[in-house]
C-alpha cells in the first residue's frame, strides 16, 4: 500500500473514532461501515495494526478497535532507579509492569492513564503510560550542585531517576552540597529534564540533623502544629481537680479504680505513656481466674470530634518515630501531659477488665470508662532483671546485670508479687494463643545511638524480652476482647485485618525453603498460620532463622484498618482491633469514640449512619498513613547505617546472605546493616543467577552463593544518595 494512501486511512480512522457516536467495533464491522471491500481488508488491518503499535489506537480482548483512551485505566505510578516502573490500579490484585521505553513522561507518584498488554513479555501483563493525569510532586527534596552557567538538582527520591534543571538566578543563594527544596515550574517531556527553581534551603548535606530534616520534607511530614490546634490544647487543663473527678465518677458512671495497684511498663526514653495494666487473681470454684486489667488513656475525652485538634490528629493519622526525633499525632501538652498515664496522677482512662481462667480463655469481661492513678512508672528493663532473678534466668548470673536485678528487687519490692503474677497472666495468655497458630515474628529490629551531632555511633538489635513479651500479651488480649465484643453486638468499627496470604506467593516461598531443607504443608491451596508458626519454631536457633522469618513475612499480605472483621491471620484471631494507643494511632482514637457513646446509650440511628458513612474513608486513610511513616522510618534508619558504614569502608564483617538476583547479592550484618555484591564486582567467575533453588553460580568455578550462607565481606562503598552500602566477599564459610 502506498504511503500516503495508508496515511489518509489513518486520518480517516482516527476522525471516525473521534466522533463522539462512535462505539469500539471489530474489524469486520469497521470494513462494513467504511465499505472497504474484503479484498481489501488486509490493508485495512495494517492501518490499524500500526496505529495500535503507534498507542493511538487500542484493542479490547474481544478485538474491538477505538481510541486508546477508550481502553484505558487509570492508576498510581511507582517508579524504579533502573527506569521501569509499576501502576497500581485500585480494585486489580496485582501491580502493572511498565517497561522502561514505555514510562513516558511519568515520575514517580504521579496519576496516569495506561493501556493494558495481557500478553506483555514473558506471558505478564505489562503496560504503557499513555499520559500523566496529576502530577504527585510539586516540589521535591535534594542536593543542589552548582555548574557554570546554570545548577541542578540531584532528588533524594531514586525512584526520580532525572535531576532538576535550575536557570541561572533561580538558585536562591544555593550551593554546591547544600539540601534544598525545589519547586517544579516544567515536568519532563521527552528527553527534556523537569525544571525549577529553589524555594527554600535546609541546609549543608554534612550539617548535623540536615539527612533526617530532608526526609521529613520529602515524605511531607508536618512539623509543627496549626495555630488553631495550639490554642485548642491551650485550653485543657493540666491536672484534673479532686473536683472534677469526682463529678466523673458520680454524675458520668466512671469507675473509680485508682485504689487499685497499677503500673505502666515502657521503654526507659518514652514519654506517652497510654497503657497501664493492672492483675490479681483467685480461685473460683477449684479454678484459677486471673483479672487482667488493661488501662487506656481516655484520649477521646480531650480530642472533640470535628474540632481543630481532631483534623489535625485525622490529617497525621500517626505518630511518626524516627530515628533523632518523634513526630507525634497530638501535640505534647496533651501525649506526655493530662493524657499520659504518668506516675501519681488522677487520670481519665478506658478500662478492659478480663476475666481470664487457666486455659487462657477470657470467660468474662468489662469495657468501662474510669479513672486510675498509677503506682509506678516502670521500663521494661527493671522489670525484666526482676523476672530474670526471680524465674533464674541466664541473664540473672551475669555480675553487672545481678546487681541491677537486686537494686530493682529491692525498690520496687512492693511490685515484685505482682510483676510475677502479670508473667503469669501473660505466659497462660501466649500458651493459648501459640497453640491456634499465631506465628510470632522475632525479628531483630536495631536501635541506632546517635552523638549530639546526630552521627550513628552505634548500631545494635533491640532486645525483646519477658518484660517487652508480657505487655504484648496483655494488649493482644485486650485488642481481640474489644473486637469481639463490638463485633457481636454489630455496630460500625474499626478492625485491624491481616488477610490470608496470597497463594501463588505461598508456593514461591516454599520452593524457597525446600532449599534450606525444610517445608510447610498447604490444605486445598491456603496456608493455616499453624504451619508458619512449626516452621520458625523448627528453624529457631539456625543460622538461617532471621532470613527465613523476614521471607515468611514478605510471602504475607499487609495488615491494615477494615470496616469489616476479616479476622487476623499472622495472630490465628477471629477478631482483632486497635485499642491501645490512641495518644499516637487515630483509628484507637476513633473506635475509642464509639466505645463510649455506646456505653453512653448515644448510638442513635442517626450516630450509626454518621460512622458507616465515615469509617471506611478512615480506614483507608489511617492505612495509608501507616504505610508512610513507615517507609519514612525505614528511610531515615537507611540513612543513618550508610552514615555508620561510611566510617568503616576497608573493614571486614560477617553476614549472611539474605537475598540474591540477577544482579548480586545482599548480605545482612549482626547488627541489622545490609549491603549488596554487586555481580559486576565479582572477579575470576561469570556468575549465573538460578532463580529455582536462589543461588548464583560459578560457571567456570561451580562456586556457589545461596540464601542464608554465611560469608565474610568487606565494605568497599556507600553512596548517601542512593542510601546504599557496597560490600566484597573474602571468603566463605
Amino acid at each position: 500500500m502506498e504511503e500516503r494512501l495508508m496515511e489518509e486511512r489513518k486520518h480517516m480512522l482516527l476522525d471516525l473514532m473521534k466522533d463522539p457516536t462512535y462505539v469500539p467495533m471489530k474489524m469486520k464491522e469497521l470494513a462494513m461501515l467504511l465499505g472497504v471491500p474484503k479484498e481489501q481488508r488486509r490493508e485495512l488491518e495494517e492501518v490499524l495494526n500500526e496505529l495500535v503499535v503507534s498507542g493511538k489506537v487500542g484493542i479490547s480482548k474481544k478485538g474491538k478497535y477505538a481510541r486508546s483512551e477508550v481502553f484505558a485505566q487509570t492508576g498510581t505510578f511507582t517508579a524504579h532507579h533502573r527506569g521501569f516502573g509499576f501502576v497500581t490500579i485500585e480494585g486489580r490484585e496485582d501491580d502493572l509492569f511498565i517497561p522502561p521505553d514505555d514510562t513516558g513522561d511519568a515520575m514517580d507518584g504521579d496519576t496516569v492513564q495506561v493501556i493494558i498488554n495481557e500478553n506483555g513479555r514473558g506471558g505478564r501483563t505489562e503496560a504503557r503510560v499513555l499520559k500523566v493525569l496529576k502530577h504527585a510532586n510539586e516540589t521535591l527534596i535534594g542536593t543542589f550542585e552548582k555548574n557554570k552557567n546554570f545548577g541542578f538538582v540531584i532528588p533524594d527520591n531514586p525512584r526520580i531517576t532525572m535531576d532538576v534543571f535550575i536557570p541561572q538566578g533561580k538558585e536562591n543563594g544555593a550551593v554546591s552540597g547544600h539540601k534544598v527544596v525545589v519547586k517544579l515550574d516544567t515536568y519532563a517531556t521527552g528527553n527534556k529534564n523537569p525544571e525549577g527553581h529553589v524555594k527554600e534551603i535546609l541546609g549543608h548535606i554534612n550539617d548535623p540533623g540536615v539527612d533526617i530534616l530532608s526526609i521529613v520534607r520529602a515524605y511531607g511530614l508536618p512539623e509543627e502544629f496549626p495555630e488553631a490546634v495550639m490554642e485548642e490544647v491551650a485550653r485543657v487543663p493540666e491536672l484534673l481537680s479532686p473536683e472534677y473527678v469526682a463529678e466523673e465518677i458520680e454524675k458520668n458512671g466512671r469507675v473509680d479504680l485508682r485504689k487499685i495497684p497499677m503500673v505502666t511498663i515502657d521503654g526507659e526514653d518514652a514519654k506517652d505513656l497510654d497503657d497501664a495494666v493492672s492483675v490479681s487473681k483467685e480461685t473460683v470454684n477449684g479454678e484459677t481466674i486471673y483479672h487482667l486489667g488493661v488501662h487506656i488513656a481516655d484520649v477521646s475525652h480531650y480530642v472533640k470530634e470535628n474540632r481543630p485538634l481532631d483534623e489535625e490528629a485525622y490529617k497525621r493519622g500517626t505518630s511518626v518515630y524516627l530515628v533523632d526525633r518523634v513526630i507525634p499525632m497530638l501535640p505534647h501538652r496533651l501525649s506526655n501531659g493530662i493524657c499520659s498515664l504518668n506516675a501519681g496522677c488522677d487520670r481519665l482512662a478506658l478500662s478492659c477488665l478480663m476475666d481470664i481462667d487457666e486455659k487462657g480463655i477470657v470467660v468474662g469481661h468489662k469495657i468501662c470508662e474510669s479513672v486510675v492513678n498509677i503506682d509506678r512508672r516502670m521500663t521494661y528493663t527493671a522489670v525484666n532483671a526482676i523476672l530474670e532473678a526471680k524465674n533464674g534466668g541466664e541473664e540473672a548470673a551475669v555480675k553487672e546485670k545481678a546487681e541491677f536485678a537486686e537494686k530493682c528487687l529491692e525498690e520496687y519490692a512492693d511490685f515484685v508479687p505482682m510483676f510475677l503474677l502479670l508473667d503469669e497472666t501473660a505466659r497462660v495468655l501466649r500458651k493459648k494463643r501459640m497453640a491456634r497458630g499465631a506465628v510470632d515474628f522475632d525479628f531483630p529490629e536495631c536501635k541506632i545511638i546517635l552523638d549530639a551531632k546526630g552521627r550513628p555511633v552505634e548500631i545494635k538489635p533491640y532486645e525483646r524480652n519477658a518484660a517487652t513479651m508480657l505487655i504484648e500479651d496483655c494488649m493482644l488480649a485486650a485488642n481481640e476482647t474489644v473486637a469481639e465484643d463490638y463485633y457481636w453486638q454489630q455496630t460500625p468499627f474499626l478492625y485491624r485485618s491481616h488477610e490470608k496470604p496470597d497463594g501463588e506467593k505461598i508456593k514461591r516461598f516454599g520452593i524457597l525453603i525446600n532449599n534450606f531443607g525444610y517445608s510447610i504443608r498447604l490444605q486445598n491451596g491456603e496456608l493455616h498460620p499453624k504451619e508458619m508458626q512449626k516452621l520458625l519454631e523448627k528453624v529457631a536457633g539456625s543460622p538461617e532463622e532471621a532470613l527465613l522469618a523476614r521471607l515468611a513475612l514478605r510471602s504475607m499480605k499487609q495488615a491494615k484498618y477494615t470496616t469489616d472483621c476479616m479476622g487476623h491471620f499472622g495472630l490465628a484471631a477471629n477478631y482483632y482491633t486497635h485499642f491501645t494507643s490512641p495518644i499516637r494511632r487515630y483509628p484507637d482514637l476513633q473506635i475509642h469514640r464509639i466505645i463510649k457513646e455506646n456505653l453512653h446509650g448515644e448510638l442513635t440511628k442517626k450516630r450509626v449512619a454518621h460512622y458507616e458513612k465515615i469509617l471506611p474513608e478512615v480506614a483507608v486513610w489511617t492505612s495509608s498513613r501507616e504505610r508512610l511513616a513507615d517507609e519514612a522510618e525505614r528511610e531515615t534508619d537507611k540513612a543513618k547505617k550508610v552514615q555508620f558504614m561510611e566510617r568503616h569502608i576497608g573493614e571486614e564483617f560477617t553476614g549472611v546472605i539474605s537475598g540474591i538476583s540477577n544482579y548480586g547479592f545482599y548480605v545482612e550484618l549482626p547488627n541489622t546493616v545490609e549491603g549488596m555484591v554487586r555481580l559486576a564486582n565479582l572477579d575470576g567467575d561469570y556468575y549465573v543467577f538460578d532463580e529455582e533453588h536462589y543461588e548464583l553460580v560459578g560457571e567456570r568455578t561451580r562456586k556457589k552463593y545461596k540464601l542464608g550462607q554465611t560469608v565474610k565481606v568487606q565494605v568497599v562503598s556507600v553512596d548517601r544518595y542512593l542510601k546504599t552500602i557496597d560490600f566484597l566477599p573474602v571468603r566463605s564459610f
